[in-house]
């Protein structure tokens, strides 16, 4: 894919119209005139488009806005309406989460935020975490179900996020998602049973630009799906999407990126060189372990910030809802600064002079008091 005028992704195109002294075909003429705009060697054309090109071209009087997507250094022609058409052109890029997965819509010519949204990956009615995933998949249609459940789950979502934020469906035309290599395969339909077998392989580590329609995407017909590569089983697109956001890759000072989600990926290195590992976090964090952690929902504590001087908690749930619990996002928070503020050591344990000798212990678990609900919690948005 390729960035440039207008996001890289649209051109505006004015033709000369074809005479008697020069009857180059519909096609050739608008390829031609790209190649000149673009500098590129080729431009293929789909097909679906080429049967519409004729009356696109005489009804806008040759003066077109083109659709492009690039793919191995090769350029496609999309789609082509008119100049003079308002219509937005979408793109979605798709966070593909184990527990939760998001979804931003972009306008791909001033490259905008249309929307964000959220929702629980349906997956988890199979099983909270990969494994029981992947060990699902060997039953007879477990891979066709699960699949089904995200194809189905990301259909809702993208009809519900444009209801919201006013294009169609129709008008999203790329997508880009990233997801752990699990994630990936069950979202493409391919059996990811060797990936938790020795020697722990992948079906695929670069999917190919695939049709949404071919995917179950129910966005438009010609839209192309970028899945980011993986590394291999336990290092995947979301990892490869994070460090590129980042420019860790690119950084002449070392670096280090935390990736925890469901699973936790950390990354060392700058342009030089690059080192990973990898590990069960959200089960961990989210009841597994931690005992009052709990998955993101309503009422969860997300985020925690504790004033230097005061010593007063912010704390924001999820919907502002009252505090049910907490979720991981939350925990590395209060780690975070419970550590900047001096009040745990860096063995993770209170230190109880600077805690004010707040601490107490609940069903068997220490913590420092923060008063609530005698006064109420600190919050911010």
């Amino acid at each position: 894919m390729d960035e440039g005028k207008n996001g890289g992704w649209v051109r505006n195109i004015e033709l000369t119209p074809p005479t008697l002294q020069d009857n180059t075909a519909d096609a050739d003429r608008l390829a031609g005139a790209l190649k000149k705009e673009l500098g590129a060697e080729s431009i293929d054309i789909e097909f679906d488009l080429l049967k519409r090109l004729p009356q696109i071209l005489r009804e806008s009087g040759y003066k077109i806005r083109c659709i492009l997507f690039k793919q191995h250094g090769r350029w496609l022609l999309l789609d082509a309406a008119g100049c003079d058409d308002n219509t937005i052109i979408a793109g979605l890029a798709v966070d593909l989460g184990t527990t939760r997965v998001v979804l931003r819509l972009i306008d791909l010519v001033s490259n905008k935020t249309l929307g964000e949204t959220s929702f629980d990956n349906p997956q988890i009615s199979v099983g909270p975490d990969i494994l029981a995933r992947i060990h699902f998949t060997d039953q007879e249609g477990g891979l066709e179900k699960i699949n089904r459940l995200i194809i189905d789950g990301l259909n809702k979502e993208i009809e519900n996020l444009c209801d919201l934020c006013g294009p169609r469906p129709a008008d999203i035309y790329l997508l880009s998602v990233a997801g752990n290599t699990a994630m990936t395969h069950l979202f493409m339909g391919i059996n990811p049973r060797w990936i938790i077998r020795e020697p722990y392989i992948p079906v695929v580590n670069s999917p190919d630009v695939e049709k949404a329609s071919t995917l179950g995407i129910k966005v438009n017909p010609l839209a192309r799906v970028l899945i980011f590569p993986n590394i291999g089983s336990y290092f995947g697109g979301d990892l490869i999407a994070g460090i590129l956001f980042s420019g860790l890759n690119k950084s002449n000072d070392t670096a280090i990126l935390v990736d925890v989600g469901t699973n936790a990926e950390v990354v060392l290195g700058n342009r030089n060189w690059l080192m990973a590992c990898a590990g069960a976090a959200g089960p961990a964090l989210e009841g597994g372990v931690t005992k009052m952690g709990m998955m993101a929902g309503p009422g969860v504590i997300d985020r925690i910030s504790i004033e230097p001087d005061s010593s007063i908690f912010h704390i924001h749930t999820i919907e502002n809802n009252t505090p049910r619990g907490i979720c991981g996002s939350g925990l590395i928070d209060l780690a975070a600064h419970l550590f900047l503020s001096k009040m745990i050591d860096i063995r993770g344990r209170f230190v109880s002079d600077m805690c004010n000798n707040k601490i107490r212990e609940i069903d068997g678990i220490p913590g420092r008091s923060i008063g609530y609900p005698t006064p109420p919690l600190q919050t911010r948005t």
